[in-house]
């Protein structure tokens, strides 16, 4: 039986996103090298973009979790940014990334990696499995071109909640602690807005422009509603 050559479809890339007909280098490939360099360099770039994602949450203190309590404290948070939390909590960036590389791992016959731990720590893990096997999974595995697309768009998702696309208004975070010499506490309030965790005191001048200065700023926060609730009882 011959085949009609007006029946055959020259192959493309399987990445629902390209669909670009492969070259002629190319051939016996799933995605297409530009794909494949593409994905490479969102892989690359997921580690940092993860990294800051997880320090925006360390500013949140006291925000409600999906589905969790507050924490208690009586300093008023900063407000959740839910495509932050969402992006860091159990489901995100991890998750989504450890579900290609269980995948990609029982197409290579191979154990499934056990848990790596806390996502701060898993997420390089995974990444570094990912790059090191995407030659692989361009050029032999199935289903590479819907994990591409999946890959685009969490960095996208991480690209998009890093650059504060929606910068949230500013609110109370409590008042200043900072004493003068032997005077009481400034007590002027502070606003701060979960796009950044510089703030300043518009009393008394004093600024807290780094991560470990905002932990300190927290701490001498609760210093002082442990003092005032000394006095009172």
């Amino acid at each position: 039986m011959h085949t009609n050559p007006d029946d055959y479809q020259w192959p493309t890339c399987t990445n629902p996103n390209c669909k670009r007909q492969l070259w002629t280098n190319e051939t016996g490939r799933q995605a297409c090298r530009p794909c494949e360099d593409q994905t490479a360099k969102h892989l690359t770039e997921l580690p940092a973009l993860f990294r800051r994602l997880n320090t925006t949450t360390t500013l949140m203190r006291g925000a409600r979790r999906p589905g969790g309590a507050t924490s208690g404290s009586k300093t008023p948070p900063v407000p959740p940014r839910l495509e932050v939390l969402s992006l860091i909590a159990a489901g995100g960036v991890a998750t989504r990334l450890r579900d290609i590389e269980d995948a990609w791992r029982k197409a290579l016959g191979w154990t499934i990696a056990p848990w790596r731990g806390r996502p701060a720590q898993a997420v390089p893990e995974h990444i570094r499995f990912l790059v090191n096997n995407l030659p692989w999974a361009v050029s032999d595995y199935e289903s590479v071109g819907q994990d591409i697309d999946d890959l685009r768009r969490l960095h996208a998702e991480c690209t998009a909640a890093a650059a504060n696309e929606h910068r949230p208004g500013r609110v109370s975070i409590g008042r200043c602690p900072v004493r003068l010499d032997d005077d009481p506490p400034c007590q002027t309030e502070l606003t701060a807005t979960a796009a950044s965790h510089r703030v300043r005191c518009n009393g008394c001048g004093t600024r807290w422009e780094t991560l470990a200065e905002w932990k300190q700023l927290r701490a001498a926060q609760d210093e002082v509603l442990l003092s005032d609730a000394g006095v009172a009882a």
